[in-house]
């Protein structure tokens, strides 16, 4: 049902399940999936594609890029399936020095007034709360929490399962399964609890926790990763934390002595 009120360009697709509240409005290059609710007062414009699913709350504005380099290039967002996007949330398109695409997966929940900025990738399962803002080219990888009035700095990373603690400066990246908190963040430990729940074999727990002391045993890291022995490195946690810290970044990674 869409409200007689609303106003649709003609040229938006919009799937015949879809609901859209009084007063939103809608552009002409929208495309909105099945079962889609669109609540009052939603502004949608862009390249924008919003899959099954999704519920997004009033006041949500979905427009141009905060990036004064943005000269209304053809960029575009794309939003996956059963995401819940909450009050006054704003999420830009990305940019052409970005890649052109800002994405977020599914089955994620942005609480009020968070912002999705330019050319950011967003993962599945994802929980952003309160007032918590992305800077722009931000990676948040899967089932990553992060807590209320915390900042995330354009081009850091959060690894897969990561939880950052509440009014967190996010300035380093994150590694996979890490817990960080701090006015400029710092690591804390690996997110165990959330390891368990996702019934993730004790053993390769275990190494992770080893290996964890092993690879911020001092400042050098690379340095501990290269003396990892070769258990460690069997460990399909361990790996995906070596991966992550190796790979080219912008940021530096996160450690206790941040």
């Amino acid at each position: 049902m869409i409200d007689k009120t609303a106003i649709i360009h003609k040229n938006a697709k919009i799937h015949s399940s879809v609901k859209i509240g009084p007063y939103s409005v809608i552009g002409p290059n929208v495309e909105i999936g099945e079962n889609t609710e669109i609540q009052s007062h939603v502004n949608i414009t862009g390249n924008t594609k919003i899959g099954k699913g999704n519920k997004i709350y009033p006041f949500v504005s979905i427009n141009d890029p905060q990036d004064l380099k943005y000269n209304g290039e053809e960029t575009s967002l794309s939003i996956g399936d059963n995401n819940k996007i909450r009050e006054y949330v704003t999420i830009n398109p990305g940019t052409i020095g970005g890649g052109g695409t800002t994405t977020i997966g599914n089955n994620c929940l942005f609480m009020i007034s968070s912002h999705v900025a330019h050319d950011c990738q967003v993962g599945n399962n994802v929980i952003i709360a309160n007032n918590v803002p992305l800077g722009g080219h931000a990676i948040i990888e899967d089932n990553v929490v992060i807590g209320g009035n915390s900042a995330v700095q354009q081009f850091t990373r959060i690894g897969k399962m990561a939880m950052i603690g509440g009014m967190t400066g996010v300035l380093h990246d994150v590694i996979p399964y890490g817990l960080s908190t701090g006015n400029r963040n710092s690591l804390q430990g690996l997110n165990l609890i959330g390891l368990r729940r996702a019934k993730f074999e004790n053993k390769d727990i275990l190494g992770l926790s080893e290996a964890y002391k092993e690879i911020f045993a001092t400042k050098n890291i690379n340095e501990n990763i290269s003396k990892l022995n070769g258990s460690f490195k069997e460990n399909p946690l361990v790996k995906e934390v070596i991966e992550f810290i190796t790979k080219d970044k912008k940021r530096s990674i996160c450690t206790p002595f941040s």
